[in-house]
């Protein structure tokens, strides 16, 4: 199987692609994921949105929003309620982890393992096959 990060930007007008790619394919999400980090002392959020993987082709996604909105946790902001009106939507709760920020890899691609790591670790994702 094949899993993979697809990166819309960093949650500021690029959340509502995330939203509606979820809303459409609603009957194809698994899991609803908040990634919490800090970054130059900042605290802020990642928004992540687990496909089921494709009959086909065995192909799991991962749409994320990457370290652009403020963390909820230290501040409110409107992006993070849209995520938990699509959480109550799709009646999916969503899953907080604390993780490293990506500017302590020195390739996204290796913070993308990394994630994908922690997250069949939890058993979010299926297993490599």
């Amino acid at each position: 199987m094949i899993q993979r990060f697809i990166e819309l930007g960093e949650g500021y007008s690029d959340i509502y692609e995330l939203i509606e790619t979820a809303r459409a394919n609603k009957h194809r999400v698994s899991k609803l994921i908040a990634l919490h980090t800090k970054v130059n002392e900042k605290a802020v959020t990642s928004l992540v949105v687990i496909m089921q993987p494709t009959d086909q082709g065995k192909f799991q996604a991962l749409y994320i929003c990457r370290e652009g909105i403020p963390n909820p946790h230290v501040k409110e902001n409107k992006r993070y309620e849209l995520f938990e009106v699509l959480s109550a939507y799709l009646n999916k709760d969503i899953i907080q982890i604390d993780v490293k920020p990506s500017n302590m890899f020195n390739e996204l691609e290796l913070y993308y393992q990394h994630l994908i790591g922690i997250l069949r670790l939890n058993h979010y994702i299926p297993p490599m096959q």
